[in-house]
């Protein structure tokens, strides 16, 4: 392990020539400014939302490992097709890792920044998946005592982004939810959300196991996509919910259509009367995620009044302002251990993490499958 004046750091570096590369360089520790710390990084997760820094458009079946044990070097192949999506990246060796949590080991001269020494803090602004981190004091969230890193490391990304989908229905008048991916880390912190705020939600999932998971943990409401059943599956927990917005983490392909034509579907069986342009109740799909990176197919059977857009967690926080994101933090840290907790599958070092056996797993995205990464881990 480096001491605190330099340390390793993921990077991943796109080349003009058509090809990733993944690797470890030793980087100079930032002296902390005045309102800065220097944190030594102990958890950070793997997040589907760092994967598309990580590994870009590469196809990981042309993967490579070579350098050595302490700085492994993975390459691969960028097809054709990613590199056009890829453009503003290439050849600029990028930092990863969104989130994380440890402890500051050293502060800058204010006041506010010299109460943080030796606390475990959470943390959001990037290049995480290193040995230290220097940040602004605004950037850290400290941790109750008692709470380690691993508890603290996922304390924005998910949490928040659930927090924002329920603060999303309220501020746009719907009264229920619809989740995909619904059994995911995220999806299950949904649900306890939910399940505490009197919330009615509908989750779609896509094998009986990921079912079996929610209901475990009390949703009521769960749909499964494989089924020959799954329209009318919908439509019913759609009538009986009321649900008129959905948060879909696939993206791709015809879900996001199947949502909103189950959802005029649920309308019109109690509508009053026949319309030949559909209800007029409206009826949105935000896409959050890309865990299909097709197209967005829409069978249009669903009227006029709808919508398919974009959702982003820190846009989102952009918008609602500095006092209601601190309010949504707040209660983050309130409920870290109970409606907020997240699970990991792997703890792996930085040398693990670009292990092409790791890969392999945590580059499906998986259910159930989460890896935390501790920097200061030992290769």
């Amino acid at each position: 392990m480096s001491d605190a004046g330099t340390g390793l750091q993921l990077r991943s570096l796109i080349k003009a020539s058509g090809e990733l590369e993944i690797s470890l360089v030793e980087v100079a520790t930032p002296e902390p400014g005045p309102d800065e710390v220097v944190v030594r990084v102990e958890a950070t997760p793997i997040n589907p939302s760092d994967l598309g820094l990580l590994l870009g458009a590469a196809d990981l079946k042309t993967a490579k490992a070579s350098g050595s044990k302490e700085r492994p070097v993975i390459t691969a192949k960028v097809p054709e097709a990613g590199m056009r999506a890829m453009a503003g990246r290439l050849d600029q060796s990028m930092p990863v890792g969104n989130e994380g949590a440890g402890v500051v080991i050293k502060t800058g001269s204010s006041d506010a920044a010299r109460a943080l020494m030796g606390k475990t803090v959470a943390m959001i602004g990037g290049a995480m998946y290193a040995q230290y981190r220097c940040l602004k004091i605004r950037e850290c969230l400290p941790l109750p005592d008692g709470t380690s890193p691993a508890e603290g490391a996922s304390c924005f990304v998910n949490p928040l982004t659930a927090l924002g989908m329920t603060e999303t229905m309220r501020r746009e008048g719907h009264k229920a939810l619809v989740h995909t991916a619904a059994a995911s880390n995220l999806g299950q912190m949904l649900n306890r959300i939910c399940l505490k705020d009197g919330i009615p939600l509908v989750n779609i999932v896509r094998s009986k196991e990921q079912g079996d998971i929610l209901r475990g943990i009390g949703a009521k409401y769960v749909v499964d996509s494989s089924a020959a059943t799954f329209m009318d599956d919908l439509t019913t927990a759609l009538t009986e919910t009321g649900a008129t917005l959905a948060f879909d983490a696939i993206g791709g392909g015809r879900l996001a259509g199947q949502i909103l034509t189950c959802m005029e579907a649920a309308i019109n069986r109690t509508a009053k009367e026949y319309s030949r342009y559909g209800s007029n109740v409206h009826k949105q799909v935000y896409v959050y995620g890309s865990l299909d990176n097709g197209p967005i197919e829409l069978i249009r059977g669903f009227g006029m009044a709808w919508g398919v857009g974009g959702w982003l967690l820190f846009p989102f926080l952009q918008k609602i302002g500095p006092a209601e994101a601190a309010r949504l933090r707040q209660r983050v840290v309130d409920e870290l251990k109970t409606t907020f907790a997240s699970h990991y599958t792997r703890v792996v070092s930085l040398q693990e993490a670009l292990d092409p056996a790791n890969i392999a797993v945590y580059a499906k995205r998986a259910t159930g499958e989460k890896f935390l990464i501790n920097p200061n881990k030992s290769a």
